[in-house]
């Protein structure tokens, strides 16, 4: 089976793993989606429907670069001041390389700059919750993958991973926006036990904490997880890819309304607005096959 061209960032990085029938790929934001919404699921997944990226998006993106970036320096150079000093040149990097980002808000003036506020204060906040200069991360923007049992390919990116003295790992996450509200981590508390589940199976250690660093308003949530945690995350992904199976195979795609509709930008296609989905391709729901992340004989399409 020939390799088709990579269609996404995991596909770029992704380690072969030849002569191994792989039924699927899924990463946590993919599974998260159908979890919202089977119609969102398939407007991004089967349809694959242009998504203009939104200045909370892109604030996201560039302050992600420069935490990243940021521990390229000696840790007596990681300070709020030369975070602010990266932050446009990561900004204008991102421009050159993206021309969407660029129309987006514009060639200058003051929403730009307005934005690029917003920027600075997110990353200020930062440093009110961890102190870099203390932090020597072992991986940053780690790709990470695990082929289950099953078959089925889980993959992601990891913000960071620290570890400690005696080989205890924690796993990070950056968030630009708010933290849940009290009774609503469930879909982020999801995402870093899937990224510890791939980490328990490629390492054979259940990560210590799982951290997510909310910088919209300086809070961090912690959570220690267990193997019990981690296998019922594993049932969890195994009955999500079963049920976007029965979706592919019936056609059934069925919006789920909720408050996320708020921010849907595929509103005027979804039959809970009065809009109509646009017909379903004739093509697999992934262009890309599996041999994009895993070789092997009779492999089926992946979703990612």
């Amino acid at each position: 089976m020939s390799v088709q061209q990579a269609s996404s960032p995991a596909d770029r990085v992704s380690t072969p793993v030849d002569g191994v029938e792989v039924v699927g790929a899924l990463s946590p934001s993919r599974a998260g989606d159908f979890l919202t919404c089977p119609l969102l699921y398939r407007f991004r997944t089967v349809d694959r429907l242009p998504e203009p990226p939104s200045p909370d998006q892109v604030r996201g993106t560039v302050v992600h670069k420069v935490l990243e970036d940021l521990f390229d320096l000696p840790a007596a150079d990681r300070t709020p001041a030369q975070a602010e000093a990266m932050l446009e040149p990561a900004w204008e990097r991102l421009r050159e390389e993206s021309p969407d980002v660029a129309a987006m808000l514009g060639d200058g003036g003051p929403e730009v700059a307005a934005w690029l506020a917003s920027c600075r204060t997110v990353l200020e906040r930062y440093f009110t919750l961890e102190d870099p200069q203390r932090l020597e991360p072992a991986e940053r923007e780690l790709y990470v993958e695990s082929l289950l049992d099953s078959k089925l390919l889980l993959r992601g990116f990891v913000d960071r991973v620290d570890v400690a003295p005696d080989g205890s790992i924690r796993i990070v996450d950056y968030k630009t926006g708010r933290s849940p509200a009290a009774g609503f981590e469930a879909r982020a508390l999801f995402q870093m036990k899937f990224y510890a589940l791939v980490v328990w199976r490629t390492r054979g250690i259940v990560p210590a904490v799982l951290q997510l660093v909310y910088l919209g308003n300086g809070e961090i949530l912690r959570y220690r997880p267990d193997e019990q945690d981690l296998l019922a995350t594993e049932r969890k992904v195994e009955a999500i890819w079963q049920a976007i199976r029965s979706a592919e195979e019936s056609g059934d795609w069925r919006p789920r309304r909720s408050r996320l509709c708020d921010w849907c930008q595929h509103r005027s296609l979804c039959p809970e607005f009065g809009g109509t989905p646009p017909p379903l391709p004739d093509a697999p729901p992934s262009t890309e096959s599996s041999t994009g992340s895993s070789t092997g004989s009779n492999t089926q399409p992946t979703t990612a």
